[in-house]
């Protein structure tokens, strides 16, 4: 077995990391086009550059937000 370094575990503690922002923008981008049609350049960088606690706290907001200014409400 290959010894793993401390650079390499947190480069890719840091890659899993940023696959998950990614994956949780994608369904959250997808559920908003769904429910409001065609997103905006604007909101598309926040789902981009959001960090996982963000998105999530977005995610609960979307199931009973009537609007997209209620879903970032928080932000």
């Amino acid at each position: 077995m290959r010894y793993v370094t401390s650079v390499e575990r947190l480069a890719t503690q840091r890659g899993v990391q940023q696959g998950e922002q990614l994956g949780e923008a994608a369904v959250i981008q997808r559920q908003l086009t769904k429910r409001f049609g065609p997103l905006n350049a604007e909101t598309l960088t926040r789902l981009q550059t959001a960090p996982c606690e963000q998105l999530e706290s977005w995610a609960e907001n979307l199931l009973d937000a009537a609007t997209l200014d209620e879903i970032f409400k928080d932000n």
